[in-house]
């Protein structure tokens, strides 16, 4: 008989509505390959003013989703930024889960086995206190470097009594945590850096460190192309080549690089297309307007299952991040929106180099430090003019993306599963 799986991941719950994302993905194959999981999550979904009932108990266990996996949904109060109102939440969902494990245990069974997911380290916390509970391992999956991130974006500073004590929990998890997945490819050297391995004097072993990045469901993403398809105007309109830009319009996107690029390439018969939201958007409308940036149009924030039909009518996808975010890619980078842009088959520029790219190590186009508007400008230029290569690019992250599909991730960590419990 097939194990138990209970996947722990705060923010999964968008993932139910979207009918996608890492650990529904995972728990679809995993279904596939007959095991059982189940995903505990959060009832607030995070980045949105609602939430799902669960008709005021402590949980709610829902399977009305495309792929009929259980989600576990955990109450826990709403919060809109980040602020004392999420950190209440994250505490809320730690606490929480406890007894909703033990209530849920006593109803379904006893897991075989843990998949405690970050981003923050409080849920890796609980899968390893809980597994403790239930005389069962706990796989810890670390998709954020906490603190390191915090450290590197310069919202917590290094040395400073919270990064140690934080820094010392990190520590804690990654040693008692039964394996260890990373999304980054770096997760070993970043061990060693921090001299927490065996060898080093530490006392967390290597032989227990998986690498599994993100990735896309291939088979929903062309099904997704072939049944919707993005229908608008001004898009269907479009005269020449289109370069794509999809995602978060942060600050630390530097979405603004794009403007200042497309300015210098107005001679060029391109359209820059803009999908995405966030609170740098506004902004960057007003400067596109009043500086009169014709061929860079901002479309909005547009539904995931259109994604994949967006990005396969672009010429060039754009992969760009402000240089802030150098030392945070330092031990690689597993970006969702990469996987989408490779399963278009299209090539990619990015500006964040780093010793693990995706992008240099499978040649699926350029990625390296690209600090101005006019070195940007320039790339782009030259790549769109290199039809030989643009090709190459295209096909290789065709070829790219099946090694990142969630079917061949899923065979990944059923093994990892096998070998640690």
């Amino acid at each position: 008989m097939k194990k138990n799986i209970w996947i722990f991941n705060h923010y999964a719950t968008n993932m139910y509505f979207d009918n996608g994302g890492r650990h529904y993905w995972f728990a679809k194959y995993l279904k596939q390959a007959d095991y059982n999981p189940v995903i505990f999550c959060a009832n607030t979904l995070h980045g949105f003013d609602k939430s799902v009932d669960t008709n005021e108990q402590l949980y709610i266990e829902k399977r009305d989703n495309l792929d009929r996996i259980p989600f576990v949904f955990v109450k826990t109060p709403q919060y809109k930024k980040n602020g004392i109102s999420r950190i209440n939440n994250m505490l809320s969902f730690y606490f929480h889960l406890f007894k909703v494990a033990k209530s849920f245990q006593k109803e379904h069974g006893k897991p075989d086995i843990i998949l405690a997911s970050s981003v923050h380290p409080l849920t890796l916390v609980a899968g390893i206190q809980i597994a403790r509970k239930l005389n069962i391992p706990c796989i810890c999956e670390v998709r954020d470097l906490w603190p390191e991130s915090i450290v590197a974006y310069g919202r917590l500073k290094e040395g400073s009594l919270l990064s140690k004590l934080l820094y010392k929990g990190e520590k804690w998890i990654y040693k008692n945590a039964a394996a260890l997945i990373f999304t980054m490819e770096g997760g070993k050297d970043y061990i060693k850096d921090k001299k927490w391995d065996r060898k080093n004097g530490g006392r967390i072993d290597l032989g227990k460190v998986y690498y599994i990045n993100n990735g896309i469901d291939l088979t929903a993403a062309l099904e997704n192309k072939k049944l919707y398809p993005y229908k608008n105007e001004h898009f269907d309109h479009i005269k020449g080549r289109k370069i794509i830009y999809t995602g978060s319009i942060r600050e630390v996107n530097d979405i603004g690089l794009i403007l200042d690029a497309a300015k210098l390439l107005h001679d060029c018969d391109i359209t820059f297309c803009i999908f995405g939201d966030g609170e740098e958007r506004e902004k960057l409308e007003r400067r596109v307007t009043k500086e009169q940036i014709d061929h860079v149009i901002f479309f909005g924030k547009v539904d995931k299952k259109y994604i994949p039909d967006i990005v396969s009518k672009a010429a060039l996808l754009l992969l760009l991040y402000a240089k802030e975010i150098s030392d945070v890619a330092k031990y690689g980078m597993s970006q969702n929106k990469l996987f989408d842009y490779l399963a278009s088959g299209q090539p990619i520029v990015s500006n964040l180099p780093n010793r693990y790219s995706i992008i240099n190590k499978y040649d699926c186009g350029i990625e390296k430090g690209i600090p101005t508007a006019e070195l940007l400008a320039g790339q782009i230029r030259d790549m769109i003019q290199d039809e030989k290569n643009m090709y190459r690019w295209g096909e290789n992250s065709k070829s790219t993306a099946k090694a990142f599909s969630f079917e061949e991730h899923t065979k990944k960590l059923i093994t990892i599963i096998e070998k640690t419990s």
